[in-house]
């Protein structure tokens, strides 16, 4: 997915900008952006917790408080027993996209300012996580639903619509957080070049909230498809 090309492209188009590799291997921009993102969520993670506390304050509270509010919604949908054993990943997976989405809201971002762009403005990254959520159904599906999951999925008449359905899931969740993220970061950056500083504000506000409706959307469209391979027998 991706090509080096001029850093006048990269910066117009929103591509991420090749920082250094050959033709075996190669390190750009977004890629740097996640890691960054990843290890400062662990650094936040692991300061936080080191020394838990039973009437938690500071830092363990504000965790303590995001947890337990996706776990809720977890639960909903999943259930107890099921939020305990993937309640964690799709935990991750939201705080993950949800920092994802708020880097290219920071200072020296965007994609008329060379530096760093929301990782999930790239279509390479969305599709990787789609893929991940359309390999855990199918992993949840054989651990949990087991025969049933066999039975519904593969031996009936409509395999050839659930074959369908299994492109169009990952497609759907792909381009939603791709299309979304890229087009808000395109405004941004569009109105910052033509109008005042302080005119785009507005903008930043309506990104702040549809940074975090699209990390809810499809944190719970995974939820969904998880729980539906691993309860087959109640569908």
């Amino acid at each position: 997915m991706f090509l080096a090309k001029p850093a006048y492209a990269a910066e117009e188009m929103g591509a991420p900008q090749i920082l250094a590799g050959n033709d075996q291997w190669f390190i750009s921009s977004d890629m740097v952006t996640m890691w960054v993102i990843i290890l400062c969520l662990a650094v936040v993670c692991f300061i936080g917790t080191r020394q838990m506390r039973k009437h938690p304050t500071g830092l363990q509270n504000i965790l303590e408080t995001i947890v337990e509010l996706l776990h809720g919604i977890v639960v909903d949908i999943m259930g107890e027993t099921r939020a305990k054993r993937y309640g964690p990943f799709l935990m991750t997976f939201f705080i993950m996209i949800l920092c994802s989405n708020y880097i290219g809201l920071l200072p020296l971002s965007g994609m008329h300012i060379p530096g760093y762009i929301a990782p999930t403005a790239n279509l390479s990254v969305t599709a990787g996580l789609a893929i991940i959520v359309i390999v855990g159904y199918f992993v949840i599906g054989f651990m949990d639903g087991r025969m049933a999951f066999i039975k519904h999925f593969f031996l009936t008449p409509m395999l050839p619509m659930n074959l369908l359905e299994m492109i169009t899931r990952p497609l759907s969740l792909a381009i939603r957080l791709y299309g979304n993220i890229f087009g808000e970061e395109m405004i941004i950056g569009v109105l910052f070049g033509i109008l005042p500083f302080f005119l785009p504000l507005p903008m930043y506000a309506l990104s702040i909230l549809f940074g975090a409706i699209q990390a809810y959307v499809f944190t719970l469209l995974a939820c969904i498809y998880w729980e539906e391979a691993s309860n087959r027998e109640g569908h």
